[in-house]
């Protein structure tokens, strides 16, 4: 009994002098730079102003990041497929890129509540004929690749039977083949379907209503055992919400009617 004694203490006392594991809130400030992806050809969310700087929604809200941590915000231009790879492989701290919290992904990394919730809309083609969601059936359709909408659409194309679905790298090649007629429609998020239409650079082209998918909320995310800095990134955007700084946002960067982020039942 006092030998089991002795050895208790003695494991005891070595588990009290093991130095703490460093949280990655503690890495990040220690190091005076907050390094966040984003994806910059996700216009409003994330795109290049006309001197090549960053711009966007997911942009300033990095740089809110940044500053609430008293760090400096590095912007790390990141494609929607390589959002988790740049995180895992140490390129950044953080993904402030748009990202579905979907189950599969929190296998991976650690999602926050969400920051941002997004509608479905069907861009077509004006030569397409197609007017409506369900106009698409038989057509020829994309989106980009790894994207919620990109897996509800093939999803969709599947079990209709009929037609084609293809996936791309960026919205930039999505909207690109939309306009020279590579495919007949394809369904994006309302804000970014606006914002390509409006910029005027893919001709022939119009928002043409609505997707029934689910509002897509997305999340920030870390790595997955960073316990401490989820916990700050969740209250941050609740911070966000509070102050009026997220609906300051939504104005600036989308304009209309700002979405709730909360799910009834769920969150409040």
């Amino acid at each position: 009994m006092k030998k089991s004694i002795i050895v208790a203490g003695l494991l005891a006392a070595a588990f009290a002098i093991t130095p703490a594991k460093a949280d990655k809130l503690d890495d990040v400030i220690s190091s005076g730079t907050l390094r966040c992806a984003v994806v910059l050809d996700f216009p409003p969310m994330g795109a290049r102003d006309d001197a090549n700087n960053p711009i966007g929604f997911d942009v300033d809200y990095c740089n809110d990041l940044a500053k609430a941590l008293g760090v400096t915000a590095e912007i790390v231009e990141t494609p929607f497929p390589e959002r988790i790879p740049a995180l895992m492989s140490g390129r950044v701290d953080v993904g402030v890129a748009s990202t579905s919290d979907t189950l599969e992904r929190a296998k991976t990394v650690g999602m926050t509540v969400p920051y941002f919730a997004f509608e479905m809309a069907v861009t077509a083609n004006d030569k397409s004929g197609v007017k409506s969601f369900e106009d698409m059936k038989g057509k020829t359709v994309g989106a980009t690749a790894g994207t919620f909408e990109a897996i509800a659409l093939e999803k969709t194309v599947k079990e209709w039977g009929v037609g084609e679905f293809r996936p791309y790298q960026t919205q930039a090649d999505v909207f690109l083949a939309l306009s020279q007629g590579q495919i007949d429609a394809t369904v994006s998020t309302s804000t970014v379907a606006q914002a390509n239409v409006k910029t005027g650079k893919f001709a022939g082209i119009s928002v043409v209503g609505k997707a029934p998918y689910d509002i897509d909320y997305v999340a920030l995310f870390t790595n997955r055992d960073e316990y401490g800095f989820i916990n700050y990134l969740n209250l941050f955007i609740n911070q966000q919400v509070r102050t009026g700084r997220y609906a300051e946002l939504y104005e600036k960067w989308v304009g209309g009617e700002v979405p709730s982020l909360t799910v009834n039942g769920v969150y409040r």
